[in-house]
């Protein structure tokens, strides 16, 4: 059964010098935690473990995965629901417990997370018919989303985002990603601010974005807005 929707690939390094990697994935109605960990000169370990059921009328989901060094941490899954409500749900263990749920967005197709802050979690969504936002979305359980237009028209042919932290100035790198001609188009953005945000086209990437699916992997805090 082919994998549906993907969350952002966190990496890390552990204390034994081991590359990790993990990611959630939806396949049929199931949510699904999957990690890679390479040991030093070994072979990569990976393990899927299935974490719930429920999930076939999802169409998109997106992770948030902060902490800081003044002890400010949270961790939330987002899932967009072809009811038209988008989903929050915060880690509970191995897995994760219903957070809230924020209605408005039938119309909403692509989204990736875009920034992790102390209080919120900021996500890139587009719409069917090609505007794109930010939502801002407050940690507090009953705070509401505070929605933003970049962009009224020119984003309709991305079936996904992907989003990467770029430079020192609250920038990033965005990948639209055309699942009907295999393309991605690659997109500097300054920090997200409405429509005063600067995005710069970096034309198509050459290469064939081939597969259904497609994930970023980081290991950088995303600080776009």
């Amino acid at each position: 059964m082919p994998v549906r929707a993907m969350s952002t690939w966190h990496m890390s390094t552990t204390r034994q010098g081991q590359q990790y990697s993990y990611g959630l994935l939806l396949q049929g109605g199931n949510l699904y935690r999957h990690s890679t960990i390479t040991p030093p000169g070994s072979r990569a370990r990976v393990t899927a473990t299935k974490l719930g059921g429920g999930w076939t009328s999802f169409k998109a989901i997106a992770t948030s995965n902060y902490a800081d060094p003044l002890g400010h941490k949270h961790s939330f899954l987002y899932g967009l629901n072809t009811n038209g409500s988008l989903y929050r749900y915060a880690a509970n263990g191995i897995g994760y417990k219903a957070y809230g749920s924020f209605g408005g967005f039938k119309s909403f197709k692509a989204m990736a997370m875009i920034s992790q802050q102390p209080t919120y979690d900021t996500l890139l969504m587009t719409t069917t018919a090609g505007a794109l936002y930010t939502i801002r979305i407050p940690t507090t359980a009953t705070a509401k989303p505070v929605v933003k237009l970049i962009r009224k028209a020119g984003w309709s042919s991305f079936e996904s985002l992907q989003v990467e932290h770029c430079g020192n100035n609250y920038g990033s790198i965005v990948v639209g990603i055309d699942h009907n001609t295999d393309s991605g188009y690659q997109y500097a953005f300054s920090k997200a601010n409405g429509t005063a945000t600067a995005i710069t086209s970096h034309g198509k990437i050459p290469v064939a974005f081939t597969g259904a699916v497609h994930a970023t992997r980081t290991n950088a805090w995303l600080d776009g807005e």
